[in-house]
């Protein structure tokens, strides 16, 4: 009970403190689960019915759930519009991006094919675009170029001024297996993780994290193309600091530039940028984006045509299905789950974005497991990994399209393609797709207007996006990405560890309680101190807690008093401005441990009756006469949860409070 009479008037409050036993009795706890058992929840999902399989089909192939109701008047025009104009992007990225994975361009085109209908039938989200991405390509191809480099297949050879040439044929059909094989492991990876219900691990690629790592990565994909602008054969490198290696080997090589390749991919890159402009500029002008990639590469068709004299080859490309090389797969282990993380972090992020606008759900398990029957799928028909790609997704979503169908009509551009032009593409100048990879980097390069936002708002998140940005470009891409993600975990940690520290004053007018030094209009009352916590409490900052209340409070490590009472939060502020009105001067506790009276102005104040149980919301100490603060409150309103160490540092914390006490009124009495 606490009691406040005055002259004038006077306010009595009068309630029960409860401790967890005497809660339960008055909320009346249920003391029965209405949870299934285990048992019950395995024989649920193995039982057998017309309405379970309904339901489990619907679940796991959601394309049955929307393809019965599709609507041909309403989504028809769109999906059809969009499904072309994203075939049409398929077609020279798909090859240009091939190169990045170091495979044969006609493979680009190969996996701009069946991933997409895999996911069109597994597949949560509308609008994103299953294909090749240049950073999940440049993955691919730092592991090819790893376990297969241009040195393990150099013959003898006569025509050669070296003695030596590259058998190319054989590099080649080795560096697809070792893409194809990593891509089953990729998808693999993905399937067992959806099913498991793991859809939740792309949470922990925070999306500073994720943006400052596809810069890196974009980063390095210029390098890598380098040489095939100016014509040159830099060496290859692995390991930390590749991307420098690779540069100063490329200006060590500029004098032997080949003229004619770099006149091609100036012209090229000028006419691509250009284009590119117009079709930003006037997006909502043009009913499409001008298809500048596909003329250029139809362009280059017609000059292959007229200097070969050759006819185009009709005959089908497409390649039966086939295993991978199994022993490969415990050399890429690693970087085909590093692989799999990276690209579900990306799609996932791009379908809920998706997904927001236009009010629909993404399931993010559902979507693993498309990702990754995508990948399994497709690294039987020789494609390697795939994601959403941020470009042809734009285009699908600008140009109209509404479901999946669009990403089924753009398959079939691409099967169309590779049917009647497939042997075009097998001899392809690679300076021209080169350049092609260039432009559509630009949105990931943009990317680093973030940093100017991040400063302003969330400094932890820009040292986040800078740190996973340096150690992608200083260390290859797999080693980088798991720095950077042991490094955002580390922030969180530290941030719990050195949370910030409050003490709230009170707002005149109000029933605010805020931080008494960022606010120059709160007031703290004279004898009352509200001690606040921004971070749950636990073993790792427990100590930490106690050192900052002592700091903050000096005078609470003389003697104090621990109370803890089971009043909800809002109680606090409600017990504080009662505090406030009944008295501010120092308190008279009496020799008691269990109750303290405060004599203020001819007002009584009596505190809770003491208990054993912990706190739950909130916490009142009071203080002995040898300090101006009779009571501090502990606010824990903002605390989500406590462990066991953190209980014993209270419990400590009220024990030696209550020693103290005792020997400074026996002190006080001798």
């Amino acid at each position: 009970m606490d009691g406040c009479e005055g002259s004038v008037g006077g306010i009595r409050v009068e309630r029960d403190v409860l401790n967890e036993l005497r809660l339960d009795q008055v909320a009346g706890r249920r003391t029965c689960s209405f949870r299934p058992s285990l048992k019950e929840r395995l024989s649920n999902s193995v039982r057998c019915s017309v309405p379970q399989l309904k339901r489990w089909l619907l679940t796991w192939v959601p394309v049955l759930s929307w393809l019965p109701r599709y609507s041909i008047r309403e989504d028809g025009l769109g999906d059809l519009i969009a499904g072309i104009s994203v075939g049409i992007m398929h077609l020279p990225q798909g090859m240009a991006y091939a190169l990045l994975a170091s495979v044969p361009p006609v493979y680009g085109l190969y996996t701009s094919f069946y991933p997409v209908l895999i996911y069109f039938i597994f597949g949560t989200s509308r609008h994103v675009s299953i294909g090749t991405f240049a950073v999940i390509s440049m993955m691919i191809g730092s592991v090819t170029e790893r376990l297969a480099p241009d040195a393990h297949f150099l013959v003898n050879g006569t025509n050669s001024s070296s003695g030596f040439y590259i058998n190319e044929a054989a590099r080649d059909t080795y560096r697809v297996q070792v893409a194809t094989a990593s891509t089953l492991l990729t998808g693999a990876f993905q399937v067992v993780l959806g099913m498991m219900r793991f859809g939740f691990v792309g949470t922990y690629l925070s999306e500073p994290l994720v943006r400052g790592y596809t810069t890196g990565a974009a980063a390095h994909v210029v390098i890598s193309q380098l040489k095939y602008l100016f014509g040159v054969s830099p060496q290859r490198h692995n390991g930390p600091l590749e991307l420098i290696y690779t540069l100063v080997d490329v200006c060590a090589l500029l004098p032997q530039t080949s003229v004619p390749t770099l006149v091609i991919s100036v012209v090229s890159l000028a006419v691509l940028i250009l284009v590119k402009e117009i079709n930003s500029i006037y997006s909502r002008k043009l009913p499409l984006p001008i298809p500048i990639e596909l003329l250029v590469v139809s362009g280059l068709f017609c000059v292959q045509f007229l200097f070969a004299k050759s006819l185009i080859c009709y005959s089908c490309l497409l390649l039966p299905p086939a295993m991978p090389d199994r022993g490969l797969f415990s050399s890429l282990v690693g970087d085909a789950f590093a692989v799999a993380v990276v690209s579900y972090a990306i799609s996932i992020s791009l379908g809920k974005t998706f997904a927001l606008k236009y009010g629909y759900k993404v399931d993010n398990n559902q979507e693993l497991v498309a990702l990754g029957l995508s990948n399994t799928v497709g690294g039987f028909f020789h494609c390697y990994s795939v994601t959403s790609s941020m470009s042809r997704s734009l285009v699908q979503e600008s140009t109209g399209g509404k479901t999946q169908m669009a990403g089924a009509i753009s398959a079939v551009i691409v099967l169309i393609t590779v049917l009647k032009l497939g042997a075009l593409f097998e001899e392809l100048p690679k300076a021209v797709l080169s350049t092609i990879v260039f432009v559509n980097l630009k949105g990931m390069f943009k990317q680093c207007a973030d940093l100017p936002l991040l400063w302003k708002t969330n400094r932890v998140d820009l040292l986040v996006w800078v740190v996973t940005f340096a150690c992608t470009l200083l260390l290859n891409l797999d080693v980088g990405l798991a720095v950077s993600v042991t490094f955002s975990l580390l922030t969180v940690i530290l941030r719990t560890q050195r949370p910030k520290y409050y003490v709230l004053g009170w707002l005149p007018g109000t029933e605010l309680y805020v931080d008494a030094q960022t606010y120059a209009e709160a007031k703290e009352i004279l004898g009352i101190t509200i001690f606040r916590c921004s971070s749950f409490l636990y073993h790792a900052n427990a100590e930490l807690y106690r050192q900052a209340l002592e700091e903050k409070v000096p005078c609470v490590h003389n003697a104090m008093v621990v109370i803890p009472t089971n009043q909800p939060a809002f109680s606090v502020n409600k017990e504080t401005e009662f505090a406030r009105q009944c008295g501010s001067d120092p308190c008279t506790d009496s020799a008691s441990v269990g109750q303290s009276e405060c004599v203020a102005n001819g007002n009584v104040n009596w505190g809770f009756q003491d208990e054993e149980d912990t706190c739950a919301t909130s916490t009142r100490i009071h203080m002995s006469s040898q300090s101006s603060t009779h009571s501090v409150i502990l606010d824990l309103s903002t605390v989500g949860f406590v462990d066991t160490v953190t209980l014993k540092m209270l419990k400590n914390v009220r024990e030696q409070s209550a020693t103290a006490l005792i020997n400074s009124y026996t002190h006080k009495f001798e």
